[in-house]
């Protein structure tokens, strides 16, 4: 019988299984509560005690709770909470009944020399803190105006604080999470609990630059998953939760502007929420949306690295090969200009039928805009058939100096439309909608869900152009931090011959449908007073597409040189990677966009289906799921969460071969498809051990699992004939694996803080990296996904944060938060292009240090923090080679922000982003070899934050 035939025996079965549980429940009742804070906002992770019967509870992210299966008769409750005056209530449990509560707790004020710090994310930290340490797994969490406390525009660069995690940068925002030296697609990103679709075409990242941080209310960041959890997170799951409604009326507004130092552009940004909660409290709901329209831009210069030089000594059929020290054969000199729009809007809704029965809907819309103009200054040495001896010179030290250079100018654009404005317009929308229930039947606590999401990246109309120049020497720049090719001669617009115009539509698409319902019922195996034990089912159902368009324009009326039309000039000398590099002077934008490629009298089109059919593919995944689990406590200290996990996976992928005649022209294509299916078995055990009341030892063994890319899945074959290389699907990839060691201690400090340290080690199994070797039939390079033997990662993280209220005077307004993360990752069985396995090769994605640091002023009035963000250079993807190894280098990051309250509902902030300027920079091989390096100058940005509660 197949998997997924059990698991609809199983959901047919649930009500039969359960029956005799709910019969036994009437003889005893329950209890629900929420329970919120002096403001009305709820308390998540509270610890709620039954203490005549030894049973004991954590409320959710609401601030709910429930105990099933009570005793008869009046009980005494007890809440504790870190920060707060704890709290007690007496409760009368009828048979059969739901008795609902709701308490309120009230804040541990802490006396600073008559200042009360309560203005500056205190309550907001406790709330975090206590969730976090009252987890059975490992989790990190951040709330919202913790995330405040940050100068952190999108969601991306506010994950960046947490401990091992680091950020891929794309234009200067957070964009791929990095968690645990594992590359963003071995990672889980969820919104409200559902699996966040990739907006990009051929792999699984989540673009976390798109998710505004303003409209999440709490991130949980888990390093150990649970059974229940979604087992693709090999690295660890990042849950975005959403604002839910609150208990009363609640008003709260952003306005701020700012401004781009390397554009002297403005920022405009703009965010609100408004909920509110029925008379009767049984209908809530909420509301909230945010813009952030951004004008900035970034200074790039990008380099081709080789060790070789062909030249012609009269023979083109036998060219000579010479080594010489590594040079830059190719840099490109970029002027990046962007403007970015982020929107996104989010309503939530809530209704309680009863004490017993509530559902909810919650929904997301996210929508970005990039509207860019890349300006592009190329040199490129030339092919060997056209260098001979005389052309080119190496002086004694083997160093290459000067040589002949074919000169490009080009753009990437768009057409000159109301959206496009002429510039490449970069559409990324997601969405998410979500429907749920909660329901107590007796001892039985019921949830489940079902959602749809999806995720698009739409280029409509993309337009280029190039004019090149005729060859020319140019000297090598010996700085390989700084490469540069210096033109022995001055060339004009005049000097640029035009070579070809482009258009591109493309767009990639993915969906996801997804179900769950989860059951959990009492068991005390051990005679603790608490015990459950938890299972259910789960479908995910997904398709992912690529299409792509690209047709080549030829003139028909006379286009000589680049000085036949309009001009821009970017000859400025604050050019942020150096004063050695100047764009120069290009075709404008405007005259790219206006030209109307439709006119067939002006234009001849040529379908270039070539060049793009390669690219173009569907896949289709589904995933049928079921678990168990139980959560025991062992003793009065130690409890127990053991389950196992089953996941069962179908993909069927299509993709096209593209056909080229005996000359390498384009002759047609084939259209390839491919199915599998594979079962995935995955235990978990994590322990946690209450030294005391504030102190908590955890220890996990996970299992998990990363399937591959999407674009590695398609049977494609794609053939790039000016590169001269071969790029290749594999349908028969293996999932990565992973087994998981964690251990983790951590001190709560009740002044609100905490101190944590532990250690974590994986060992994978079948990692995905790319082969790169010689294609026999045309002698390109060949690259292709394939599976690498294992690769082991251990680390140690380490955290501190508190304020420093034992220190006298003005100190005790201070407050730090540190944490550092080293990781050592090694990888197996991954072959160069030789055919010979690589020795002592790092995993890719893995940076050794992470550190993030922040020392923070609170006062009555005043709020400030200094916050610096550091990752060490890594590995970032395998070349053919250790020469062609391309790395990450390290980056820096400090960043201030300030707030000034004018009264309880009325604050006044600025922020200020990059303060270090620090680029986004590639190398090579070897440190000082650059890849790229790009510049991105500071953000500034200041404004009012009025809340009304």
């Amino acid at each position: 019988m197949k998997l997924e035939h059990y698991f609809k025996l199983l959901f047919a079965a649930l009500p039969v299984l359960l029956f005799p549980v709910y019969v036994q429940a009437q003889q005893s009742g329950n209890i629900r509560g929420v329970i919120t804070d002096d403001t009305g906002l709820y308390v998540p992770g509270a610890t709620v005690l039954i203490d005549d019967l030894n049973k004991g509870t954590v409320t959710d992210l609401d601030g709910d709770f429930v105990f099933v299966d009570v005793s008869a008769g009046t009980h005494t409750l007890s809440v504790h909470y870190l920060g707060y005056q704890a709290i007690t209530r007496e409760i009368e449990v009828t048979p059969g009944k739901t008795v609902s509560m709701e308490i309120s707790l009230t804040e541990e004020n802490t006396e600073l020399d008559e200042v009360v710090l309560t203005g500056y994310g205190f309550g907001s930290q406790a709330k975090a803190l206590n969730t976090q340490k009252n987890r059975q797994n490992i989790t990190n969490i951040i709330s919202a105006d913790q995330m405040g406390k940050f100068p952190d525009a999108n969601i991306g660069d506010a994950i960046k604080r947490v401990p091992g995690i680091t950020m891929k940068i794309d234009q200067g925002e957070a964009r791929d999470i990095i968690i645990r030296g594992l590359a963003p697609q071995l990672n889980s990103v969820t919104l409200n609990g559902t699996r966040i679709p990739s907006a990009e075409g051929d792999n699984r990242n989540v673009q976390m630059d798109l998710i505004p941080s303003d409209m999440i209310q709490t991130v949980e960041v888990s390093k150990a998953v649970t059974p229940d959890m979604d087992a693709d997170a090999l690295g660890g799951s990042v849950n975005l939760v959403t604002r839910s409604a609150p208990g009363d009326f609640r008003l709260s507004a952003t306005a701020g502007s700012g401004i781009n130092t390397i554009t002297d552009k403005r920022i405009l940004n703009g965010s609100f929420l408004l909920g509110d909660r029925s008379k009767n409290q049984k209908f809530g709901w909420m509301l909230s949306a945010s813009v952030n329209d951004n004008d900035f831009g970034s200074d790039n210069v990008e380099a081709e690295w080789s060790d070789e030089l062909e030249y012609n000594n009269g023979d083109e059929d036998n060219l000579e090969l010479a080594g010489v020290h590594p040079y830059a054969s190719k840099v490109e000199v970029r002027k990046y200009l962007v403007q970015r729009i982020r929107r996104s809007i989010s309503a939530n809704f809530e209704y309680n039928f009863n004490a017993d029965n509530s559902i909810y809907f919650k929904s997301m819309y996210n929508w970005r805009d990039d509207r860019e103009n890349r300006y592009t200054s190329t040199t490129e040495i030339l092919d060997g058939e056209d260098i001979g001896p005389a052309d080119f010179e190496v002086d004694t030290g083997n160093n290459l100096v000067r040589f002949p250079v074919e000169g490009e100018r080009s753009l990437k654009g768009g057409v000159d439309s109301r959206r496009g404005k002429s510039r490449r317009l970069e559409e990324q929308r997601m969405q998410n909608y979500t429907l749920g229930g909660d329901h107590l039947m007796g001892k039985i606590k019921l949830d489940w869900m079902t959602a749809y999401s999806e995720a698009r990246e739409r280029k409509p109309q993309e337009r280029g152009y190039a004019f090149v120049s005729d060859p020319y020497t140019v000297e090598n720049g010996l700085n390989t931090r700084k490469p540069v090719h210096r033109a022995l001669t001055s060339l004009s617009a005049t000097d640029y011959a035009f070579d070809s115009f482009g258009e591109e539509t493309s767009e990639a698409r993915e969906r996801d449908i997804n179900a769950f319902i989860n059951a959990e019922i009492p068991a005390d195996f051990f005679g603790y007073g608490s015990g459950t034990v938890k299972f259910g089912v789960r479908g995910r159902f997904k398709d992912k597409s690529n299409t792509l368009e690209l047709a080549g324009y030829n003139p028909e009326f006379d286009l000589e040189t680049m000085a036949d039309t309009d001009l821009v000039h970017y000859n400025d000398n604050d050019f942020l990677a150096g004063k050695q590099y100047v764009p120069g002077t290009f075709t404008a934008a405007t005259y790219l966009g206006a030209l109307q490629f439709s006119d067939a009298s002006l234009f001849e089109k040529e379908d270039l289906e070539g060049d793009y059919l390669g690219e173009n593919f569907k896949v289709k995944e589904n995933v049928v799921a079921g678990y168990i689990m139980a959560n025991q406590k062992l003793s009065d200290k130690l409890s127990l969460l053991a389950g196992v996990r089953v996941e069962n996976t179908w993909v069927e992928s299509e993709g096209n071969e593209v056909v080229l005649d005996e000359e390498g022209e384009f002759a047609g294509s084939n259209t390839l498809s491919d199915k599998n299916n594979y079962v995935n078995i995955l235990p978990g055990l994590h322990f946690r051990y209450n030294v005391n009341d504030n102190t908590v030892l955890r220890l996990a063994w996970t299992n998990t699992l990363s399937r591959p890319n999407y674009i590695d899945l398609a049977p494609y074959e794609q053939i790039v004939r000016e590169d001269e290389e071969v790029f290749l699907g594999n349908p028969d990839l293996e999932p990565t694996t992973s087994m998981n060691f964690d251990f983790m201690g951590e001190h709560y400090f009740r002044s609100v803080g905490i101190v944590s340290g532990g250690v974590f080690y994986k060992d994978l199994k079948d990692f995905v990296y790319t082969f790169v070797t010689e294609d026999e039939a045309t002698g390109y390079k060949r690259f292709q996904p394939l599976n690498g033997d294992k690769a082991g990662i251990f680390g140690l993280e380490a955290a501190f944060q508190r304020q420093l209220d034992f220190l006298p005077g003005f100190g005790r307004n201070l407050g730090i938060y540190l944490n550092y993360t080293y990781i050592e990752a090694n990888a197996k069985g991954v072959t160069n292009e030789d055919g010979d396995e690589r020795g002592d090769l790092d995993l890719p994605g893995s940076a050794p240090h992470m550190f993030n640091g922040s020392l923070s002023y609170s006062g009555k009035k005043i709020g400030a923090r200094i916050s610096a963000n550091y990752s060490g250079a890594y590995l970032d993807e395998l070349g053919g080679d250790s020469f062609e190894d391309r790395y990450y280098d390290q980056q820096f990051f400090l960043d201030f922000n300030a707030s000034l309250t004018i009264n309880k509902n009325l604050r006044i902030y600025a922020d200020v982003n990059n303060i270090t300027n620090q680029p986004l920079r590639f190398y090579q091989g070897v440190k000082n070899r650059t890849m790229q390096m790009e510049y991105y100058g500071r953000r500034i940005t200041f404004g009012i934050k009025y809340d009304l509660f």
